[in-house]
């Protein structure tokens, strides 16, 4: 297990990402939301649960008007999910890697294009999530999704960006420096075989939602991306002897 704690990758624009910011306070809000006790349901009300949003074809003999609406309110939850988390482990496990590749993502797209495509890779998560479990009972919360993309879109960008990570061996742990795509492919193959060869479930991690938003991101990144930063992050990509010198100097 490991978590991100810092990358060597200024920003160009502004030095500060207003979005990226507002993203984990909004998260930390409603979680804080969720366990003062005003709803105890809150998880259940917000989180996407797939059986209600394909309830129409899964309830036996049913109400058309009760599965209508079933469905439509299942269909907000396609936004709602992202900014719930089933505990504070969650939610701390999520945030950091939201604040260290967030901003950069940010500086390259814009705010309000960074927005809309944070909210699209949510739901490209929730998706394929639901479509590798339509009739799952169980709601899904949890920004990992979304977050995922803005991975993606980093490993498209800053492939060679010094990443400083926190890295747990059982109860012991070190930091360790290294290219941002080395650590974001291993995270994402890591997603895949669990998904793939984990019998009886993964344990509850939604990792079909972690792929599936980490390839919208990386299928979105250059659409969302403006002409002039895009050219400035590809020039940017960074030299290997540049990445060997500054591990060494750690």
């Amino acid at each position: 297990m490991f978590i991100p704690l810092r990358d060597d990758n200024s920003l160009k624009s502004i030095p500060f990402q207003y979005v990226t910011v507002s993203l984990i306070a909004l998260n930390v809000i409603v979680f804080l939301f969720e366990v003062s006790g005003l709803d105890q349901s809150a998880v259940a009300a917000f989180g996407l649960t797939p059986s209600q949003l394909f309830g129409a074809s899964l309830v036996t003999a049913p109400d058309p008007l009760v599965t209508e609406g079933t469905a439509i309110a299942a269909s907000g939850t396609l936004f709602t999910y992202m900014f719930f988390h089933a505990d504070i482990f969650h939610l701390f496990f999520n945030m950091p890697f939201l604040w260290v590749f967030g901003d950069n993502v940010e500086d390259a797209m814009g705010p309000f294009r960074f927005v809309l495509f944070y909210l699209i890779c949510g739901i490209a998560a929730a998706a394929a999530q639901t479509i590798s479990n339509p009739s799952s009972p169980v709601p899904m919360v949890g920004a990992s999704g979304a977050i995922g993309g803005v991975m993606g879109a980093y490993a498209v960008l800053y492939p060679r960006a010094p990443v400083h990570m926190l890295v747990f061996l059982g109860f012991f742990f070190t930091r360790v420096v290294v290219p941002a795509f080395l650590m974001l492919g291993y995270w994402f193959l890591l997603q895949f075989f669990q998904g793939m060869f984990s019998a009886g479930g993964t344990g509850g991690v939604a990792v079909w939602a972690h792929i599936g938003g980490f390839l919208m991101g990386v299928f979105l990144v250059k659409r969302f991306c403006k002409n002039t930063r895009l050219s400035a992050c590809r020039q940017k990509r960074g030299r290997t002897d540049r990445f060997l010198k500054r591990i060494i100097s750690d």
